[in-house]
């Protein structure tokens, strides 16, 4: 659903807004970032769902599924920053609020599953790079 609502922002910027702003040359072809995505939502439902079936009578389970839902909101919120109000300045202030989300989502997890918490390291990874990306674009559209 996550995946489902960013993109309602970023499909209709990438051929008109982003395709005409400066991005570095490392920046992956438009073609890799959706089944990049794809792929780590799909890690992120199930790295939920081994959180979730600990059962949420448990405390450290109910912790790690709300810090899970806030950094899943922030992740929807930069694809509004950057795509939606074409604004990579306050995305970029973001994805380092949702980088530190998914940081802690990942020690939560850990404490409760470590199999869920390790399936999160690539979207940290990820969010690393893309961070990284939305950093030079700034300074390259400034």
């Amino acid at each position: 659903m996550a995946g489902v609502v960013g993109s309602l922002f970023t499909s209709p910027s990438i051929p008109t807004w982003y395709a005409t702003i400066k991005k570095p040359g490392f920046t992956p072809p438009n073609s890799v970032f959706g089944p990049v995505w794809i792929a780590l939502f799909v890690l992120m439902g199930v790295s939920a769902y081994l959180v979730w079936d600990r059962g949420l009578e448990n405390k450290n389970v109910k912790i790690a599924l709300l810090v899970f839902g806030i950094q899943l909101a922030l992740n929807m919120l930069w694809s509004f920053l950057f795509f939606g109000l074409h604004s990579p300045l306050y995305a970029f202030f973001e994805i380092i609020v949702l980088w530190f989300a998914i940081l802690f989502t990942i020690l939560n997890f850990l404490k409760v599953s470590k199999p869920a918490g390790l399936l999160l390291v690539p979207y940290i990874v990820w969010v690393s790079f893309a961070a990284i990306i939305n950093f030079y674009i700034v300074r390259l559209n400034l």
